[in-house]
């Protein structure tokens, strides 16, 4: 067994040593873990116009093409963080109101709104939004809903439901995203995040 003062002194060398390497490292040219800065300029972001909106939406039932423009919307997420900002007047003084997936308004006027222009509804949250058609199909007839997903989630049989649903309120109007759009949304996606979905 060692002394006692022997391993402290061990340890106070290995500790000098250690203080060392970290001085001398931070000093050195040749970095452990090097950092190229950004080069060029900051990517410039798409130009969303060029996409054309005509071709990129499918009706679900007839031969509807979706022409609504805003210019000036708001996006509520389906995310608590509205809550207690009593923010629902100017929500729905938006021209347009597009809210995501099964975020609910019954209950939460004050500070969400009421309004709804678009709908976006992933594959996702098709069934739940469907479970409940009080609170998302019949609450505002002029609703638009855009469901979306990989060409591989949007299956045949989840297109079939949603025609069905469509028949079954027939003030619904619903769009599914084409697979050219959303290899577009993919690539906007990649592109800004470096993460495939």
């Amino acid at each position: 067994p060692c002394p006692q003062s022997q391993r402290a002194a061990a340890l106070g060398v290995l500790f000098a040593l250690i203080t060392l390497l970290i001085i001398y490292s931070s000093g050195s040219r040749s970095e452990v873990f090097p950092y190229s800065p950004l080069r060029g300029s900051a990517r410039r972001p798409p130009d969303l116009k060029k996409w054309g909106v005509k071709s990129g939406y499918l009706p679900v039932c007839g031969n509807k093409t979706l022409t609504a423009r805003c210019h000036q919307c708001v996006v509520v997420t389906s995310s608590s963080h509205l809550l207690g900002t009593r923010l629902g007047t100017a929500i729905d003084g938006a021209e347009c109101t597009i809210r995501m997936n099964d975020a609910p308004t019954t209950g939460y006027e004050a500070d969400v709104g009421n309004k709804t222009s678009f709908r976006v509804v992933a594959h996702s949250s098709l069934y739940r939004v469907l479970k409940r058609p009080q609170e998302f199909v019949n609450k505002t007839p002029e609703t638009i809903f855009i469901f979306w997903g990989p060409p591989a989630k949007m299956q045949k049989s989840l297109l079939k439901i949603i025609q069905r649903v469509s028949a079954s309120f027939p003030n619904m109007t619903a769009y599914v995203v084409s697979p050219g759009r959303m290899k577009q949304f993919d690539d906007l996606f990649r592109g800004e995040t470096g993460k495939d979905r």
